[in-house]
């Protein structure tokens, strides 16, 4: 099976289309630039499906290095057949694979070992043939120095057919048919950890069952977990007598001779003591994937979200980390959101400075030019936001809580210290709270998307397919909207098609001893930036300063001369078709159609002359909170509430109305109608009006519903 065969079985896509991603991945291009830049080459394939083709080619290459290293193995074993091997060379999967290895592969000692070196593998064989009609008097040839009974060659020989039929590939395909359909997981307390505070939390896993194939995502992951942490024992198991039934007649033979009693023994033997444990383990491993990639997918939707949160834009940004005996943390940040000015007030109890707090937030307003005031959404968040609006500034200002979920981990970064080397961490979080309102995305990037506080049991999943894709997340969300070369940070820059962390930090030293960019053929001009990182990455760095109006849109310099061309067909320079639809109505594509050009490169140059450089994300919206609602105890059933989404699960929103708890709307309390997927309803940061039913104080859990 070639590489373009086994994605195509696994992903649907026509043939051309994965030949000609495959060939566009071996010239390393990345998935943003073949997605925007190569769809007549791909077929307009999406990001999505693009992706669907790196994973199916990294799955394949894994299978073809496995599938190497086992043919290795059982060569060097003298045991490698013709036959073996075009079994090997064409199975479709690791399980498949797995299970041809199993005869051959290096393990401890078994019991069959044990009997093979006292020398009853042919009575083992006898037994399997199933035609001796005398199968004990077979047995005594074999009593003698090593073996001391009948009895002892005739356990030897059925430790042997027990491993045998343990490796017999129909009984273990049969057997895992029967687990994928009637597997059951069960979970049992261990009492003596059961009254630990710690153990409450999974108090409902104490004495649970359910089928395997139905269980959710979530609730498996904190089995798991708490199987684990040492409160309850898993179980994964199948109806045996089921599983004999199914089984036997691979391995018994019609009619009853003298060593059907024996095989039959062998067989349960090797059910209970090799193959259902094997065959548990594989089915909870399978389920542990998959609730993986449940969980991954999960958070990598709400990454996108919150990375693509509406921005405030480019404003003069007053941001404070809100606290009571340590005060708040106050910043002014410029347009840029370069740190201007930093100092501490106490509004709040034990100081209780109201007065002098008030004039300094007054005067710094003034003096900063302020247009916009970001509140940490933590610790004295609220009582922040209430002493705030009772100022009376002499100017409009807009106030915002900002979501402070990592902020922590960033002024502690690496990245922090070398962009504030002269202030402590309660600066850099002030400041990063500030900048995540003026732009989401700049400021996110340059954090471990695990400390965000967007998914749920993040640390029990893969971490290798967690980074994977939320890596591919940010990349994604980055490219789509586009970075301003002059301003990005280096932690953004890396995100850039093409560019990584080496360049990223080339082009920053660039800019500090060179000034800002003029053109896009500057950055050529960057140690190490050649062509091929050009071409990758030029679409998505924007130059606001450019002579050249295409240098801050989302035409790739490779299409210029296309832009020219129209442009000089009508007669106008090629600014004068920037955002001009009555002169872009004019132009017939069809007329510049090439080899290399089809519509649907010219579609996109269009579409982006329209409107160059526009930041698809909506602008940031003032939000309140219900000012009678300050702590979980001021929450009644039946209250009406406004809220800001979160977090989403597979099974429903947190929604932040405005208290240290955020209370959950369950997926059966979204909507009048049934829903299977949250996100249909809800994004993040959506504005919500929520119902209270039911708040349990001391559980700290609140219950909500969106339901009208």
């Amino acid at each position: 099976m070639t590489i373009s065969d086994f994605i195509i079985s696994r992903t649907g896509l026509q043939e051309k289309s994965v030949e000609n991603t495959l060939s566009l991945l071996e010239q390393d291009a990345t998935i943003p630039f073949i997605a925007r830049y190569r769809k007549e080459m791909t077929g307009k394939l999406l990001e999505v499906q693009i992706e669907s083709i790196v994973k199916a080619k990294a799955e394949f290459e894994e299978l073809e290095k496995r599938k190497k290293t086992i043919l290795k193995a059982i060569s060097e074993q003298e045991e490698l057949t013709e036959e073996l091997e075009q079994k090997i060379t064409s199975a479709k999967d690791l399980v498949q694979l797995e299970d041809l290895y199993l005869p051959y592969k290096k393990k401890r000692k078994t019991r069959a070992d044990a009997a093979r070196e006292k020398g009853l593998e042919p009575l083992a064989k006898i037994l399997m043939a199933q035609n001796s009609t005398d199968f004990v008097g077979s047995a005594k040839k074999y009593v003698g120095k090593e073996v001391a009974s009948v009895e002892e060659a005739i356990e030897g020989a059925k430790d042997i057919a027990a491993e045998w039929i343990n490796e017999h590939s129909g009984v273990r395909n049969k057997l895992r048919t029967l687990y994928k359909l009637r597997a059951v997981v069960s979970s049992e307390v261990i009492k003596k950890k059961s009254e630990e505070e710690e153990a409450q939390k999974y108090r409902i896993y104490f004495d649970w069952e359910e089928p395997l194939k139905n269980i959710s995502s979530h609730r498996l992951l904190a089995m798991l977990r708490a199987s684990n942490e040492g409160f309850i024992r898993l179980k994964v198991f199948v109806d045996e007598e089921k599983a004999e039934e199914l089984t036997s007649k691979y391995i018994i033979k019609p009619g009853n001779n003298a060593c059907t009693a024996y095989v039959e023994e062998a067989l349960r033997d090797s059910l209970k003591r090799l193959l259902f444990p094997a065959l548990s383990n594989e089915a909870l491993s399978r389920a542990k994937e998959k609730a993986d990639e449940e969980a991954i997918k999960v958070f990598a939707s709400n990454l996108r979200q919150l990375l693509l949160a509406p921005p405030l834009g480019s404003k003069r940004i007053l941001a404070l980390d809100p606290g009571f005996r340590s005060g708040c943390k106050l910043v002014c940040l410029d347009e840029n959101g370069e740190l201007q000015h930093n100092e501490t007030i106490y509004p709040h109890p034990p100081q209780k400075e109201i007065a002098l707090a008030s004039k300094k937030l007054k005067s710094l307003v003034n003096a900063h030019n302020i247009e916009a005031i970001a509140i940490g959404n933590g610790t004295a968040s609220r009582e922040t936001e209430f002493f705030i609006k009772k100022i009376p500034f002499d100017r409009e200002v807009q106030v915002f809580a900002v979501n402070e979920a990592g902020a922590s981990v960033y002024s502690a970064s690496k990245i922090a210290r070398a962009e504030f080397p002269n202030y402590d961490i309660t600066v850099r979080g002030a400041v990063s709270i500030g900048r995540r309102l003026a732009d989401p995305l700049a400021e996110l990037v340059k954090i471990d998307p695990k400390s965000i506080g967007v998914g749920q049991y993040q640390h029990d999943v893969d971490q290798v397919k967690l980074k994977n894709e939320l890596d591919r997340v940010v990349e994604s969300c980055v490219n789509m909207i586009g970075v301003n070369v002059n301003t990005a940070s280096a932690a953004l820059l890396a995100y850039v098609s093409g560019i990584g962390p080496a360049l990223a930090d080339n082009i920053v030293a660039y800019r500090a001893d060179n000034g800002n960019f003029t053109s896009r053929q500057e950055l050529l001009k960057v140690p190490r930036l050649g062509a091929k990182a050009f071409e990758q990455a030029a679409g998505f760095l924007k130059v606001p300063e450019s002579e050249n109006p295409l240098d801050n849109s989302a035409v790739h310099p490779e299409s210029y001369g296309i832009v020219e061309e129209m442009a000089e067909d009508l007669n106008v320079a090629v600014k004068d078709l920037i955002g001009n639809e009555e002169l872009l109505k004019k132009i017939d594509l069809k007329n510049y159609i090439s080899e290399e050009v089809g519509l649907p490169t010219l579609t996109d140059i269009i579409s982006e002359l329209k409107k160059p450089g526009v930041d698809p994300r909506k602008p940031a919206k003032v939000f309140e909170f219900d000012p009678n609602v300050k702590k979980i105890t001021d929450l009644k059933p039946g209250m009406k509430l406004p809220g800001i989404v979160n977090n989403i699960t597979n099974f429903g929103c947190f929604v932040d109305i405005g208290i240290k708890e955020s209370g959950l709307v369950h997926i059966s309390k979204l909507a009048n109608e049934f829903v299977s997927d949250v996100n249909s309803v809800v994004k993040l940061h959506q504005h919500v009006k929520v119902t209270v039913l039911e708040v349990d104080e001391q559980r700290k859990r609140i219950q909500l519903s969106m339901i009208d």
